[in-house]
């Protein structure tokens, strides 16, 4: 019988509650900074004014500083997720952003934005995108596939509603106790995870530990290169992954551009405030609750994850072109509430990921395609950040606040051609024969 039983996937969640419980906590946390962040950074590098043509440059650097890292860092985060274990990759990623928001609850002046940005970005390199990805390695590991996609919507969902409660707290808790209380829910995290979440893997057996460093170390730099160049043959052998590495690449160039620079064009377009920021916030993250709790596991066994995932692909589309070309301020409101169907992007994209992949190489292909995601990180910022300045100033060549956020669209529409390519008999796993080219020694031993 295709349908889908909510008490069965309620149940399917038990195992992970000490996963999702520190999850949720440290998703509130880095949540409820978001919209006073804008404030902060804008009063500090310039007092008085409503644009901040220094702040979109410094957010754009930091993006491409993230993604030019990200493309290394993510695929071995996941190789070592795979090799040594979950819980130690999770406990440093989520660890990380902690001393940021440390600086900024200390002191606001703009040395201190300065050395936040610094630190952000190591904190972004380290946790962005990682955290997610070995989370759904995790779930691979304890739950049965035929559910998998289910549960991977309930995380999604209930990412969403940590969105929700973050900003509830960034709109009614005064700016000056949100970085206190923010950093307090952070330490919880990696704490919880330390003493309750159990480890899913076994890790791989050392071997040389009394080998020379420099014997180590050459074996080190080629044992890396060996797992990267398997992680890269998963996927490139692979039509549903190569399909979904174009997919992932398109949608994160376009969206990660938008998010890049939303708040402060909504800042400068539209004078919005922290308060404006957490409701809209609030909206797309109360409707996501629903979209991603009910609505997709209720259409998944109907449907299947590449109708949901074009069908988000085409309300992601919407929702740029109308922030884009907003022309009063409630139509971001508008935009926001495409949000609810677009958010099913990242659910239905891990779902499929999770199914053509095997047991084994669930870390690999995930951190393999979220290096193809970093690069459009990377290079998102470098068009989106002088474009969007140049667009929020006098001397626009014509009044489209939003240009930028139309031309990044683009990006979303290519990402929905490349998705309604992929073929749904391909969705199958890759085995994963040879044990010599699947490289599970230790990264350091």
């Amino acid at each position: 019988m295709m349908g889908w039983d909510w008490k069965n996937s309620v149940r399917e969640l038990r195992p992970l509650v000490h996963l999702l419980l520190p999850l949720c906590v440290h998703w509130v946390a880095e949540e409820m900074t978001v919209s006073v962040l804008v404030d902060v950074t804008t009063g500090a590098l310039c007092p008085g004014e409503s644009t901040c043509s220094e702040a979109i440059y410094i957010n754009g650097l930091q993006q491409t500083v993230v993604g030019i890292f990200k493309m290394v860092v993510l695929p071995v985060l996941g190789q070592l997720a795979d090799e040594y274990g979950r819980k130690p990759l999770l406990i440093v990623t989520v660890s990380t952003t902690i001393v940021p928001f440390a600086l900024l609850a200390i002191n606001e002046s703009k040395a201190s934005v300065y050395a936040y940005y610094v630190l952000r970005t190591i904190s972004y390199i380290i946790s962005q995108g990682s955290i997610f990805c070995i989370s759904v390695a995790y779930v691979a590991d304890v739950v049965n596939e035929s559910k998998r996609a289910a549960v991977i919507s309930w995380i999604t969902g209930l990412f969403s509603a940590s969105h929700v409660i973050g900003n509830v707290l960034a709109r009614f808790l005064p700016e000056d106790y949100i970085f206190e209380v923010s950093i307090a829910l952070l330490v919880f995290g990696p704490v919880y995870m330390y003493m309750f979440l159990v480890e899913t893997v076994k890790p791989a057996p050392r071997h040389d530990q009394h080998s020379p460093y420099l014997h180590k170390a050459f074996r080190i730099v080629e044992d890396r290169y060996k797992s990267m160049r398997h992680a890269a043959t998963i996927v490139l052998s692979s039509p549903t992954l190569k399909g979904m590495s174009l997919v992932s690449f398109f949608y994160e160039l376009g969206m990660s551009g938008i998010t890049s620079v939303l708040l402060y064009y909504l800042k400068s377009a539209f004078g919005f405030n922290k308060n404006q920021f957490s409701e809209i916030l609030m909206m797309v993250g109360i409707g996501s609750i629903v979209s991603q709790l009910l609505l997709l596991p209720l259409l998944n066994p109907l449907v299947g994850e590449k109708v949901i995932l074009c069908t988000a692909l085409l309300s992601s589309i919407a929702y740029a072109l109308f922030y884009g070309l907003a022309w009063a301020s409630w139509v971001p409101y508008l935009s926001a509430s495409f949000g609810v169907i677009y958010v099913l992007v990242k659910p239905s994209t891990y779902a499929i990921i999770s199914k053509a992949s095997s047991s084994a190489d669930q870390g690999k292909a995930q951190g393999f395609i979220a290096g193809v995601q970093s690069i459009a990180d990377l290079l998102s910022p470098l068009a989106m950040s002088p474009l969007t300045s140049w667009f929020l100033s006098s001397d626009a060549p014509f009044n489209c606040k939003g240009f930028s956020i139309v031309c990044a669209s683009l990006c979303m529409v290519i990402s929905l051609c490349c998705a309604c390519m992929l073929k749904s008999e391909a969705l199958s796993k890759i085995d994963s024969t040879d044990n010599a080219d699947n490289i599970e020694a230790p990264l350091l031993s």
